[in-house]
């Protein structure tokens, strides 16, 4: 039976998350993972030259051998990214928290999206492991879509949101203008004409409804 995702955005500031390898893959992933704060500990007899960096920084925690066990003991969660398949499945048959191994996503219980960031925005895409080719195609057709300029009204939108609940006690206007700044029509105005434009035409709407 094909496997069904459950998609979700997890928090994992602080938590432990363990790979076992330190090739240009686990590379990736690591600076997936620090980008979110994670603590993160690498099992791996060699590291690539930017994971060397990371540990001289004290970003990551290195041990220096390979994969044992017991060495997921606490984490919360683990990716196999090793060269080894039957270390990778075992792995992951050892894992009692959420275990993504590479190349082999009917072995692990989660696989990682390819994902478009924008500031506070972030866009997951995924075809269930059939095709990462096809994730990454599409990634880059939707990327083009949302600039910087996105990243920046994010950012208004978030003091936006606790001004306008702030200063507007009429639920129903408080929402409509909160719809109007998230329209399809202000994605238009963003691409067409970028933050600016976009921002001081909600900020004229907000001081018309709140004068």
């Amino acid at each position: 039976m094909e496997a069904c995702y459950y998609p979700a955005f997890l928090n994992i500031k602080e938590k432990q998350c363990v790979i076992i390898g330190g090739g240009r893959v686990a590379e990736r992933k690591v600076i997936s993972l620090l980008k979110c704060d994670a603590k993160i500990k690498i099992i791996s007899p060699d590291l690539t030259k930017q994971l060397q960096k990371e540990k001289d920084k004290g970003s990551i925690i290195h041990i220096c051998r390979k994969y044992k066990e017991g060495d997921l003991e606490g984490a919360f969660l683990v990716i196999a990214a090793t060269s080894d398949e039957q270390t990778n499945r075992e792995i992951a048959s050892k894992a009692s928290c959420l275990v993504n191994v590479v190349d082999y996503p009917d072995t692990a219980n989660f696989i990682v999206p390819s994902v478009i960031r924008r500031g506070l925005l972030t866009i997951a895409i995924s075809t269930s492991g059939a095709s990462p080719a096809m994730s990454k195609a599409i990634r880059e057709e939707i990327e083009a879509l949302y600039s910087k300029d996105f990243s920046k009204y994010m950012v208004f939108l978030k003091r936006f949101r606790r001004q306008n609940i702030k200063n507007i006690s009429n639920k129903k206007i408080r929402q409509q203008l909160l719809r109007d700044a998230a329209s399809s029509n202000m994605l238009d105005i963003l691409r067409q004409k970028g933050y600016k434009e976009a921002k001081d035409i909600v900020l004229k709407r907000f001081q018309e409804i709140s004068s």
